[in-house]
């Protein structure tokens, strides 16, 4: 696993034997309950120790900053620093069950599915196995563009194709204005053709958006109007351009204790609309191999609601990164079963984009 660049906390190596596995027990119990730990539920428990005995171990943690209380007479819960070091020292991670591998397989691997659908799907899956939000960002689109074109499908729509050096094919669904006509079509797939191979999206875009009083000149206004839309609704550039697919967001609110406090979840909602600040955020991931884990004021993003990201790039056969996927969802998330779940869809996502 890789974690993001942070001014580390207290190292397992500070802890002795005893205060390690206090720790990890307060951790796991929190993990499964959500409750606050007391010295007497660790007692009874299995720890062989008196409770006062726990209580100063329990004290030497909080001032190490690894536990925090809630409330000066209630138990201990581990800080976004303990839970780091849980994560990064002492989580056995699982692995992805037979029947989970199947679902993923069998739902990412349909013929025919589009770029964009089976980007949603994999946000979609990811969200219904892992019990929080899915989340994934587009790839920035950096191949040579090869092929454009504009096909009426009829009424107010047509579908916009563009076929890409590295064999990569898009397809999105635009509305087209009133009175655009087949030759207004043709016109701007000849313009795009002439214009945009043998560039990437955003050189091209950047090209004919600072020519784009010139091209109107050569093009009808329909024809023009067509390609100014048509570059718009493409993937890459900057976060601004660039689609943020979140799905799952009603099983935030499913958890019991993000129930008691409704305005932490009014202030994850709130950062899931940060989009630019989001793709930021998982655009980190493509620098690394493998899952990252952001957990809680360990990005500015998160530091008010105090949730945690897990999440893995996807890439092509040639380890070619291309986005991001993860799941988002508060600080008591189940890592061990969600760490392999993200790492695994990304991998079967990154097959079927270079399929």
């Amino acid at each position: 696993m890789n974690t993001p660049l942070l001014s580390r906390g207290p190292s397992l190596a500070e802890l002795d034997e005893r205060a390690r596995d206090i720790f990890r027990r307060i951790v796991e119990s929190y993990l499964d309950t959500g409750d606050p730990v007391g010295s007497r539920t660790l007692s009874r428990g299995g720890v062989s120790l008196s409770p006062a005995s726990i209580r100063n171990t329990m004290q030497d943690l909080t001032q190490l900053g690894l536990l925090g209380a809630p409330h000066s007479s209630a138990g201990r819960l581990p800080t976004h620093a303990g839970l780091r070091l849980f994560v990064d020292g002492l989580l056995e991670v699982g692995d992805v069950g037979e029947d989970e591998r199947r679902l993923i397989e069998t739902r990412l691997r349909v013929q025919g599915r589009s770029f964009e659908e089976a980007l949603n799907e994999a946000s979609s899956l990811l969200s219904g196995l892992a019990g929080g939000a899915g989340v994934v960002v587009t790839p920035v689109r950096d191949a040579e563009v090869k092929h454009v074109e504009f096909v009426a499908l009829g009424g107010d729509q047509a579908l916009a194709i563009m076929v890409f050096e590295d064999g990569t094919v898009e397809n999105r669904l635009m509305a087209l204005g009133a009175g655009v006509t087949p030759s207004s079509l043709q016109e701007a797939s000849n313009f795009l053709n002439t214009r945009a191979r043998g560039k990437t999206l955003d050189d091209a875009r950047s090209e004919i958006s600072l020519d784009l009083d010139r091209a109107r000149r050569e093009l009808d206004d329909k024809a023009a109007r067509l390609v100014e839309d048509g570059l718009a609704a493409w993937g890459g550039g900057d976060g601004a351009n660039r689609a943020l697919i979140v799905r799952g967001r009603a099983n935030l609110l499913g958890d019991r204790d993000a129930l008691e406090d409704l305005e932490r979840v009014r202030m994850l909602f709130d950062d899931l609309e940060q989009k630019e600040q989001m793709i930021g955020l998982l655009d980190g991931v493509r620098e690394a191999q493998g899952v990252r884990i952001f957990i809680g004021a360990e990005t500015r993003l998160f530091s008010l609601s105090g949730s945690s990201v897990i999440a893995a790039p996807y890439m092509t056969g040639r380890q070619k990164v291309l986005g991001a996927i993860g799941v988002i969802g508060p600080t008591r998330l189940n890592y061990a079963r969600i760490i392999p779940l993200v790492d695994y869809t990304a991998k079967v996502l990154g097959q079927v984009m270079n399929a």
